[in-house]
């Protein structure tokens, strides 16, 4: 099973549009948001993807009620969630992942830095970097094979929109 792993959309609309597409491109069956999505809007866009998602909240997701409220599975991190016999935690933050991740855990996923890695661990940890290009001015994402436990960053390209 392949997931689409994203994080820090921010309300970049044509990025979150660009991350849907080019992900369920490369065969993602599920997206994982690690938080910050921002608005409830930017969800709305996200979903018309047409694939599950699952996620937790930012540090700066100022509209929880709004988010909670659309057909989405947004939680408190770190969450942790089976999928495809894999162990899975997401969290917002990666220090929320340290007290987090135990030895059955075989994904761990975080986002705000807005600096993508991969670090193939036990467990494998994935930061898709931002997917609004804001800060660093590049998109990325990641797309997540949990068959065989390998992780790509996917660069969609530049940003849109005004730097901040």
């Amino acid at each position: 099973m392949l997931i689409g792993v994203l994080a820090d959309t921010h309300d970049n609309l044509p990025m979150i549009e660009r991350a849907t597409v080019v992900l369920r491109e490369r065969g993602a069956e599920l997206l994982v948001h690690a938080g910050d999505f921002v608005s409830p809007f930017a969800l709305k866009l996200l979903l018309k993807a047409g694939l599950p998602l699952v996620g937790v909240f930012g540090n700066v997701d100022g509209e929880r009620e709004g988010l909670r409220k659309l057909d989405a599975d947004i939680l408190d991190g770190p969450h942790r969630f089976e999928l495809a016999g894999r162990q899975v935690v997401v969290a917002h933050k990666g220090e929320a992942l340290e007290g987090a991740v135990s030895s059955e855990d075989d994904l761990a996923i975080c986002g705000h830095t807005h600096l993508a890695q991969i670090s193939q661990g036990p467990p494998l940890t994935v930061n898709p970097g931002e997917a609004c290009g804001w800060v660093h001015g590049l998109a990325t994402v990641a797309i997540v094979n949990l068959e065989d436990m390998n992780a790509e960053i996917v660069n969609l390209g530049k940003q849109e929109g005004p730097e901040i």
